[in-house]
Protein backbone atom coordinates (compact mmCIF):
# COMPACT_ATOMS: atom_id res chain seq x y z
CA UNK A 1 0.00 0.00 0.00
CA UNK A 2 1.85 3.22 -1.40
CA UNK A 3 -0.52 5.59 0.67
CA UNK A 4 1.10 6.12 4.05
CA UNK A 5 -2.13 8.70 5.29
CA UNK A 6 -4.59 5.39 4.63
CA UNK A 7 -2.34 2.88 5.73
CA UNK A 8 -2.18 4.57 9.43
CA UNK A 9 -6.06 4.66 9.04
CA UNK A 10 -6.27 1.23 8.52
CA UNK A 11 -4.08 0.40 11.03
CA UNK A 12 -5.94 2.34 13.74
CA UNK A 13 -9.21 0.44 12.41
CA UNK A 14 -7.20 -2.94 13.50
CA UNK A 15 -6.48 -1.86 17.09
CA UNK A 16 -10.18 -0.38 17.80
CA UNK A 17 -12.46 -2.39 15.69
CA UNK A 18 -10.90 -5.29 18.78
CA UNK A 19 -13.72 -2.90 20.97
CA UNK A 20 -16.09 -4.88 19.15
CA UNK A 21 -15.01 -8.15 19.42
CA UNK A 22 -13.37 -8.60 15.72
CA UNK A 23 -16.96 -9.80 14.73
CA UNK A 24 -17.85 -9.07 11.07
CA UNK A 25 -21.20 -6.55 11.51
CA UNK A 26 -21.57 -6.61 7.82
CA UNK A 27 -22.13 -10.04 7.16
CA UNK A 28 -24.82 -12.32 8.53
CA UNK A 29 -25.00 -16.24 9.16
CA UNK A 30 -26.40 -18.30 7.45
CA UNK A 31 -28.74 -19.77 10.15
CA UNK A 32 -30.47 -16.60 10.16
CA UNK A 33 -32.63 -14.14 8.69
CA UNK A 34 -31.27 -10.74 6.98
CA UNK A 35 -30.72 -8.36 9.62
CA UNK A 36 -30.54 -3.92 8.96
CA UNK A 37 -27.15 -2.69 9.74
CA UNK A 38 -28.03 -0.69 12.54
CA UNK A 39 -29.75 -3.79 13.95
CA UNK A 40 -25.73 -5.80 13.87
CA UNK A 41 -24.36 -2.57 15.36
CA UNK A 42 -26.92 -2.53 18.03
CA UNK A 43 -26.57 -6.41 19.00
CA UNK A 44 -22.68 -6.18 18.54
CA UNK A 45 -22.55 -3.42 20.94
CA UNK A 46 -25.02 -5.09 23.30
CA UNK A 47 -23.21 -8.51 23.09
CA UNK A 48 -20.14 -6.65 24.25
CA UNK A 49 -21.17 -4.10 27.49
CA UNK A 50 -23.09 -7.93 28.87
CA UNK A 51 -21.33 -10.14 30.99
CA UNK A 52 -20.96 -14.05 29.40
CA UNK A 53 -20.91 -17.54 30.37
CA UNK A 54 -18.26 -18.26 27.61
CA UNK A 55 -14.75 -16.22 26.81
CA UNK A 56 -14.81 -14.99 22.76
CA UNK A 57 -12.32 -13.65 21.29
CA UNK A 58 -13.62 -12.85 18.05
CA UNK A 59 -15.95 -14.68 15.45
CA UNK A 60 -16.52 -15.28 12.06
CA UNK A 61 -19.99 -14.54 11.29
CA UNK A 62 -20.13 -16.15 7.99
CA UNK A 63 -19.36 -19.37 9.57
CA UNK A 64 -20.91 -18.62 12.41
CA UNK A 65 -18.51 -19.59 14.38
CA UNK A 66 -16.86 -18.11 17.55
CA UNK A 67 -12.94 -18.55 18.70
CA UNK A 68 -12.43 -18.45 22.33
CA UNK A 69 -13.13 -21.27 25.63
CA UNK A 70 -16.01 -22.18 27.75
CA UNK A 71 -16.21 -21.43 30.73
CA UNK A 72 -18.13 -23.29 34.14
CA UNK A 73 -21.48 -23.17 34.40
CA UNK A 74 -22.77 -23.51 37.89
CA UNK A 75 -26.33 -23.85 39.05
CA UNK A 76 -28.55 -24.38 41.90
CA UNK A 77 -31.55 -25.95 41.11
CA UNK A 78 -33.17 -28.53 43.75
CA UNK A 79 -29.51 -29.65 43.72
CA UNK A 80 -25.84 -28.40 42.48
CA UNK A 81 -25.93 -28.37 38.54
CA UNK A 82 -22.17 -27.99 37.20
CA UNK A 83 -21.35 -28.14 33.21
CA UNK A 84 -19.55 -26.35 30.95
CA UNK A 85 -21.13 -23.65 29.17
CA UNK A 86 -20.11 -24.93 25.77
CA UNK A 87 -23.12 -27.11 26.05
CA UNK A 88 -25.14 -23.94 24.95
CA UNK A 89 -23.23 -23.45 22.24
CA UNK A 90 -23.75 -19.52 22.14
CA UNK A 91 -27.05 -19.94 22.92
CA UNK A 92 -27.82 -21.98 20.13
CA UNK A 93 -28.65 -25.13 21.60
CA UNK A 94 -30.46 -26.20 24.67
CA UNK A 95 -28.26 -27.92 27.89
CA UNK A 96 -29.45 -31.14 29.07
CA UNK A 97 -28.69 -31.88 33.05
CA UNK A 98 -29.80 -34.59 34.59
CA UNK A 99 -32.87 -34.79 32.84
CA UNK A 100 -33.38 -30.56 32.99
CA UNK A 101 -33.31 -28.96 30.17
CA UNK A 102 -31.70 -25.25 30.01
CA UNK A 103 -31.58 -22.35 27.73
CA UNK A 104 -29.27 -19.32 27.74
CA UNK A 105 -31.86 -16.38 26.39
CA UNK A 106 -30.22 -12.70 26.43
CA UNK A 107 -27.34 -13.60 29.05
CA UNK A 108 -29.55 -15.37 31.10
CA UNK A 109 -30.48 -19.03 32.10
CA UNK A 110 -34.08 -19.88 32.04
CA UNK A 111 -35.46 -23.65 32.99
CA UNK A 112 -37.25 -24.83 30.22
CA UNK A 113 -38.83 -27.98 28.24
CA UNK A 114 -36.87 -30.22 25.67
CA UNK A 115 -38.56 -27.82 23.03
CA UNK A 116 -36.65 -25.03 24.70
CA UNK A 117 -39.77 -22.62 25.04
CA UNK A 118 -39.56 -19.51 27.17
CA UNK A 119 -42.95 -18.09 27.70
CA UNK A 120 -43.85 -14.25 28.81
CA UNK A 121 -46.06 -11.95 30.49
CA UNK A 122 -47.47 -8.95 28.68
CA UNK A 123 -44.87 -7.09 28.70
CA UNK A 124 -42.83 -9.58 26.78
CA UNK A 125 -40.54 -10.64 29.96
CA UNK A 126 -39.80 -14.29 30.36
CA UNK A 127 -41.49 -16.05 33.01
CA UNK A 128 -39.43 -19.32 33.09
CA UNK A 129 -37.76 -20.38 36.16
CA UNK A 130 -34.47 -19.20 36.68
CA UNK A 131 -32.23 -21.22 38.67
CA UNK A 132 -30.04 -19.44 41.20
CA UNK A 133 -26.45 -19.30 38.78
CA UNK A 134 -22.89 -19.34 40.60
CA UNK A 135 -21.18 -19.70 37.09
CA UNK A 136 -17.73 -18.42 36.62
CA UNK A 137 -18.61 -15.59 34.18
CA UNK A 138 -16.40 -13.63 31.76
CA UNK A 139 -16.34 -10.75 34.42
CA UNK A 140 -15.23 -13.25 36.98
CA UNK A 141 -12.62 -14.62 35.11
CA UNK A 142 -11.20 -10.98 34.54
CA UNK A 143 -11.34 -10.00 38.34
CA UNK A 144 -9.64 -13.29 39.13
CA UNK A 145 -7.20 -12.52 36.96
CA UNK A 146 -7.03 -8.83 38.08
CA UNK A 147 -6.72 -9.87 41.50
CA UNK A 148 -3.35 -12.19 40.54
CA UNK A 149 -2.02 -9.55 38.96
CA UNK A 150 -1.99 -7.65 41.85
CA UNK A 151 -0.94 -10.00 44.07
CA UNK A 152 2.51 -10.83 41.86
CA UNK A 153 2.88 -6.96 41.40
CA UNK A 154 2.62 -5.98 45.04
CA UNK A 155 3.92 -8.67 46.49
CA UNK A 156 7.11 -8.17 44.27
CA UNK A 157 6.97 -4.83 45.79
CA UNK A 158 7.24 -5.26 49.37
CA UNK A 159 10.19 -7.67 48.75
CA UNK A 160 12.12 -5.33 46.94
CA UNK A 161 12.20 -3.13 49.98
CA UNK A 162 13.39 -5.98 51.94
CA UNK A 163 16.43 -5.30 49.81
CA UNK A 164 16.57 -2.09 49.93
CA UNK A 165 15.28 1.45 50.08
CA UNK A 166 14.12 1.50 46.32
CA UNK A 167 11.67 -0.22 44.91
CA UNK A 168 12.92 -2.41 41.70
CA UNK A 169 11.31 -3.26 38.57
CA UNK A 170 7.84 -2.58 38.25
CA UNK A 171 7.58 -1.28 41.61
CA UNK A 172 9.42 1.78 40.23
CA UNK A 173 6.01 3.16 38.63
CA UNK A 174 3.76 2.19 41.47
CA UNK A 175 5.13 3.02 44.56
CA UNK A 176 4.34 6.64 43.39
CA UNK A 177 0.93 6.49 43.55
CA UNK A 178 0.99 4.72 46.56
CA UNK A 179 2.46 7.14 48.26
CA UNK A 180 0.13 9.21 46.51
CA UNK A 181 -2.87 7.87 48.21
CA UNK A 182 -1.49 7.37 51.40
CA UNK A 183 -0.34 11.40 52.02
CA UNK A 184 -2.75 12.74 49.12
CA UNK A 185 -6.44 11.27 49.98
CA UNK A 186 -5.92 8.86 53.28
CA UNK A 187 -4.05 11.25 55.78
CA UNK A 188 -5.80 14.66 54.98
CA UNK A 189 -9.06 12.92 54.73
CA UNK A 190 -9.22 10.20 57.71
CA UNK A 191 -6.81 11.37 59.80
CA UNK A 192 -2.99 10.88 60.72
CA UNK A 193 -3.65 8.97 63.58
CA UNK A 194 -6.25 6.67 62.08
CA UNK A 195 -5.54 6.36 58.39
CA UNK A 196 -3.04 3.22 58.48
CA UNK A 197 -5.98 0.70 58.98
CA UNK A 198 -8.21 2.10 56.10
CA UNK A 199 -4.87 1.49 53.66
CA UNK A 200 -5.22 -1.36 52.57
CA UNK A 201 -9.10 -1.58 51.55
CA UNK A 202 -8.16 1.85 49.53
CA UNK A 203 -5.17 0.65 47.96
CA UNK A 204 -6.85 -2.60 47.04
CA UNK A 205 -10.12 -0.73 45.53
CA UNK A 206 -7.87 1.76 43.72
CA UNK A 207 -5.78 -0.44 41.96
CA UNK A 208 -8.62 -3.11 41.65
CA UNK A 209 -11.39 -0.59 39.70
CA UNK A 210 -8.11 0.87 37.80
CA UNK A 211 -6.67 -2.28 36.59
CA UNK A 212 -10.71 -3.47 35.60
CA UNK A 213 -11.18 -0.17 33.62
CA UNK A 214 -8.01 -0.58 31.41
CA UNK A 215 -8.95 -4.19 30.85
CA UNK A 216 -12.19 -3.17 29.57
CA UNK A 217 -10.58 -0.80 26.62
CA UNK A 218 -8.17 -4.14 25.43
CA UNK A 219 -9.80 -6.16 22.33
CA UNK A 220 -11.05 -8.46 25.08
CA UNK A 221 -14.34 -7.08 25.37
CA UNK A 222 -14.91 -6.96 28.66
CA UNK A 223 -16.79 -4.68 30.89
CA UNK A 224 -16.66 -5.60 34.23
CA UNK A 225 -16.80 -1.92 36.25
CA UNK A 226 -19.62 -1.40 33.53
CA UNK A 227 -21.63 -4.07 35.32
CA UNK A 228 -23.77 -2.56 37.87
CA UNK A 229 -23.87 -5.63 39.85
CA UNK A 230 -20.01 -4.88 40.44
CA UNK A 231 -19.78 -1.66 41.43
CA UNK A 232 -22.66 -2.54 43.77
CA UNK A 233 -20.53 -4.97 45.61
CA UNK A 234 -17.55 -2.53 45.78
CA UNK A 235 -20.43 0.53 47.01
CA UNK A 236 -21.41 -2.15 49.79
CA UNK A 237 -17.91 -2.62 51.04
CA UNK A 238 -17.35 0.76 51.21
CA UNK A 239 -20.73 1.30 52.95
CA UNK A 240 -19.88 -1.72 55.81
CA UNK A 241 -16.75 -0.34 56.53
CA UNK A 242 -17.95 3.09 57.43
CA UNK A 243 -20.95 1.90 59.13
CA UNK A 244 -18.24 -0.70 61.58
CA UNK A 245 -15.58 2.32 61.78
CA UNK A 246 -17.99 4.89 62.77
CA UNK A 247 -17.70 6.26 66.35
CA UNK A 248 -19.92 7.62 69.16
CA UNK A 249 -20.02 11.09 67.31
CA UNK A 250 -20.47 10.01 64.09
CA UNK A 251 -24.12 7.96 64.83
CA UNK A 252 -24.67 11.20 67.19
CA UNK A 253 -24.37 13.99 64.27
CA UNK A 254 -26.74 11.13 62.53
CA UNK A 255 -29.82 10.77 65.11
CA UNK A 256 -28.96 13.71 67.57
CA UNK A 257 -27.25 16.82 66.22
CA UNK A 258 -25.48 18.52 68.72
CA UNK A 259 -26.08 22.42 68.77
CA UNK A 260 -28.64 22.09 66.53
CA UNK A 261 -32.84 23.06 67.75
CA UNK A 262 -34.50 20.26 69.05
CA UNK A 263 -37.43 20.34 66.95
CA UNK A 264 -34.86 21.02 64.12
CA UNK A 265 -33.39 17.60 65.44
CA UNK A 266 -36.54 15.20 64.13
CA UNK A 267 -36.45 16.54 60.87
CA UNK A 268 -32.79 16.95 59.81
CA UNK A 269 -32.65 13.37 61.31
CA UNK A 270 -34.46 11.12 57.99
CA UNK A 271 -32.65 13.51 56.23
CA UNK A 272 -29.09 12.53 57.35
CA UNK A 273 -30.18 8.61 58.00
CA UNK A 274 -31.05 9.02 54.18
CA UNK A 275 -27.75 10.06 53.19
CA UNK A 276 -26.17 7.22 54.90
CA UNK A 277 -27.75 4.68 52.14
CA UNK A 278 -27.22 7.58 49.56
CA UNK A 279 -23.75 7.55 49.72
CA UNK A 280 -22.95 4.06 48.69
CA UNK A 281 -25.87 4.62 45.82
CA UNK A 282 -23.92 7.46 44.04
CA UNK A 283 -20.47 5.69 44.44
CA UNK A 284 -22.26 2.96 42.70
CA UNK A 285 -24.02 4.79 39.78
CA UNK A 286 -21.09 7.14 39.43
CA UNK A 287 -19.01 3.94 38.22
CA UNK A 288 -21.06 2.48 36.39
CA UNK A 289 -22.49 4.99 34.45
CA UNK A 290 -19.19 6.44 33.10
CA UNK A 291 -17.84 3.40 32.40
CA UNK A 292 -20.87 1.95 30.48
CA UNK A 293 -21.66 5.43 28.96
CA UNK A 294 -17.43 5.18 27.26
CA UNK A 295 -18.13 1.76 25.90
CA UNK A 296 -21.38 2.61 24.27
CA UNK A 297 -20.09 6.12 23.03
CA UNK A 298 -16.64 4.66 21.84
CA UNK A 299 -18.15 1.67 20.07
CA UNK A 300 -20.95 3.81 18.66
CA UNK A 301 -18.51 6.21 16.90
CA UNK A 302 -16.41 3.05 15.62
CA UNK A 303 -19.57 1.77 14.03
CA UNK A 304 -19.77 5.21 12.00
CA UNK A 305 -16.83 3.61 9.60
CA UNK A 306 -20.19 0.82 8.50
CA UNK A 307 -22.69 3.17 8.44
CA UNK A 308 -21.05 6.39 6.99
CA UNK A 309 -19.55 4.23 3.77
CA UNK A 310 -17.06 6.49 2.29
CA UNK A 311 -13.10 7.45 3.24
CA UNK A 312 -13.91 10.88 4.44
CA UNK A 313 -16.45 9.95 7.11
CA UNK A 314 -15.02 6.59 8.14
CA UNK A 315 -11.55 8.22 8.71
CA UNK A 316 -13.45 11.30 10.82
CA UNK A 317 -14.71 8.48 12.54
CA UNK A 318 -11.44 6.80 13.10
CA UNK A 319 -9.97 9.74 14.01
CA UNK A 320 -12.54 10.95 17.06
CA UNK A 321 -12.50 7.19 18.34
CA UNK A 322 -8.63 7.57 18.73
CA UNK A 323 -8.97 10.61 20.46
CA UNK A 324 -12.04 9.30 22.92
CA UNK A 325 -10.18 6.48 23.56
CA UNK A 326 -7.16 8.55 24.91
CA UNK A 327 -9.71 10.24 27.14
CA UNK A 328 -10.49 7.29 28.05
CA UNK A 329 -7.49 6.28 29.78
CA UNK A 330 -8.11 9.17 32.01
CA UNK A 331 -11.45 8.32 32.67
CA UNK A 332 -9.87 5.06 34.12
CA UNK A 333 -7.34 5.77 36.12
CA UNK A 334 -10.11 8.92 37.54
CA UNK A 335 -12.73 6.82 38.03
CA UNK A 336 -10.63 4.59 40.25
CA UNK A 337 -9.52 7.48 41.96
CA UNK A 338 -12.92 9.42 42.62
CA UNK A 339 -14.14 5.87 44.33
CA UNK A 340 -11.00 5.86 46.34
CA UNK A 341 -11.20 9.44 47.17
CA UNK A 342 -15.21 9.27 48.14
CA UNK A 343 -14.89 6.40 49.82
CA UNK A 344 -11.56 7.90 51.95
CA UNK A 345 -14.04 10.88 52.82
CA UNK A 346 -16.63 8.29 54.22
CA UNK A 347 -14.45 6.87 56.49
CA UNK A 348 -13.19 10.05 57.22
CA UNK A 349 -16.74 10.89 58.45
CA UNK A 350 -17.20 7.88 60.32
CA UNK A 351 -14.14 8.11 62.73
CA UNK A 352 -14.01 12.12 63.27
CA UNK A 353 -13.36 13.11 66.90
CA UNK A 354 -15.44 16.14 68.12
CA UNK A 355 -14.01 17.22 71.61
CA UNK A 356 -17.04 19.81 71.65
CA UNK A 357 -19.77 20.79 70.27
CA UNK A 358 -18.64 24.39 69.22
CA UNK A 359 -16.42 22.32 66.62
CA UNK A 360 -19.36 23.01 64.60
Amino acid sequence: MRNPFLLKFLLAAVLLLGNISFANISDTSSKEPEKDLKTKIKEDIDHHIKDSHSFTFFSDSKKNKHYGFSLPVILWDDGLKVFSSSKFHHGETLAEVDGNYYKLYHSKIYKTDAEGTINYDEDHHATNVKPIDFSITKNVVMMFVTGLLMFLLFSGLAKSFGKGPIAKGAGRFFEPIVLYIRDDIARPNIGETKYKRFMPYLLTVFFFVWFLNLFGLTPLGVNVTGNIAVTFALAIITFLITQFSGNGNYWKHIFWMPGVPVPMKFILAPIELLGVFIKPFALMIRLYANIMAGHVVLMSIIALVFTVQNWLGGGLSLVLAFFLSIIELLVAALQAYIFTLLSALYFGFAVEEHEHDEAH
